[in-house]
């Protein structure tokens, strides 16, 4: 029964590592993170607006194509 419970135990523990680490790898942070840590409202912006950026400059460049 020693055994049984270890399986168990083991399958438990692997299962809960393997949802921290996969919410963290769905959410694009580091494997290592806290998974319920509130957003980083900065990361976010700062990564908005370089998308942002990067999309006006291709608008600018086809426009000086045209």
């Amino acid at each position: 029964m020693g055994t049984f419970k270890s399986i168990v135990l083991g399958i438990v523990i692997g299962l809960l590592a393997g949802l921290w680490f996969g919410v963290n790898i769905g959410k694009g942070r580091a494997f290592y993170a806290n998974p319920f840590a509130g957003k980083d409202i900065a990361g976010d912006l700062m990564e908005s607006s370089g998308d942002m950026l990067e999309k006006s400059g291709k608008a600018l460049k086809e426009l000086k194509k045209d």
